[in-house]
C-alpha cells in the first residue's frame, strides 16, 4: 500500500505495518490508523498517521534509553490490545525534538504499546512514579554509560 509520510514523502508499506489505535494517541484521539516505520537513524522509529500525513511521531524503545525501564500499566490497557504474551508486544516512548538537541526527550510516562500480532496499539499512562514525560536522552545515555 502506498502512503504519504512526513519523513519520506510517498512510500510503499506492507499491510503488517498498519496499526489500529482504537482510542488514538493522547491529544490525537481522532486519528486511529498509523504505520510503524523504521527511521533512517537508529534507534528511532516513526509512527505515521494514515489519516493525516502531517502527523507523525518519532519514537524509540524505552529499554534502549533505560535498561531498568519497567512497563507498569493498567491491565485494562493491555486487554485493549489483546495482550497474551510479552513476545507479541512492542513498547515505545514518544520522542520530542526541540531546537536544542541537548533537550531531546522521551516520554517514559506515556508508553505506546503495539501488539504486532493483532496490529493494535494503545497509549497508556505508567503506574510507576519513577517515569516522567521528559527524560532527556543525552543525559540518560550518559548515565547508562557510567552504570
Amino acid at each position: 500500500m502506498r502512503i504519504f509520510s512526513k519523513a519520506y514523502g510517498e512510500i510503499e508499506i506492507a499491510e503488517r505495518q498498519v496499526i489500529q489505535f482504537p482510542m488514538g494517541l493522547f491529544g490525537f484521539e481522532h486519528l486511529q490508523r498509523y504505520a510503524l516505520l523504521d527511521a533512517a537513524q537508529a534507534p528511532f522509529y516513526w509512527l505515521q498517521s494514515l489519516e493525516d500525513p502531517e502527523i507523525a511521531f518519532v519514537m524509540m524503545n524505552p529499554y534502549d534509553l533505560r535498561p531498568d525501564y519497567v512497563l507498569d500499566v493498567p491491565d485494562a490497557d493491555l486487554d485493549s490490545i489483546q495482550f497474551e504474551s510479552d513476545e507479541d508486544i512492542l513498547v515505545f516512548a514518544i520522542v520530542t525534538i526541540p531546537d536544542d538537541p541537548d533537550r531531546i526527550s522521551a516520554n517514559l510516562q506515556g508508553p505506546v504499546m503495539i501488539n504486532r500480532v493483532h496490529q493494535l496499539g494503545w497509549q497508556s499512562i505508567s503506574l510507576s512514579p519513577e517515569w516522567r514525560t521528559k527524560h532527556f536522552i543525552l543525559e540518560e545515555l550518559s548515565k547508562t554509560e557510567t552504570r
